[in-house]
């Protein structure tokens, strides 16, 4: 028996060239390159959700940096002085306290600076 697949295959490509709605050119309505699109689309979504979480960071420890020098230290001997102390806020938190907070913040410093 013969086997057509005229809606099984109308599907499937109906749902990637959803997927590849906005695109430009053929990369939207011709099968081939919107599947190839989606493809790498989906590769840089995948890469970039773990790069994010390193930009942040790198953002926060700007922040706290600035802040901490604002009050005349250091990023890195606050952090080491924070640990030993065993204030447990993390660059985050810190980061917006810093920025929101200011007063709060500058007792933190006071307190871990002991001066």
């Amino acid at each position: 028996m013969r086997v057509k697949r005229g809606i099984v295959r109308h599907r499937r490509h109906k749902k990637i060239r959803k997927l590849a709605k906005g695109y430009q050119g053929g990369r939207h309505g011709t099968f081939v390159k919107a599947k190839e699109a989606v493809i790498k689309a989906g590769q840089h979504a995948y890469r970039d959700r773990k790069k994010k979480k390193r930009n942040f960071r790198s953002l926060w420890i700007v922040r706290l940096n600035a802040a901490v020098r604002a009050t005349g230290g250091k990023y890195s001997i606050f952090i080491n002085q924070l640990k030993k102390k065993g204030i447990m806020l993390d660059r985050k938190v810190l980061s917006e306290l810093a920025i929101r907070e200011p007063e709060v913040f500058a007792k933190i410093v006071k307190e871990v600076s002991g001066k």
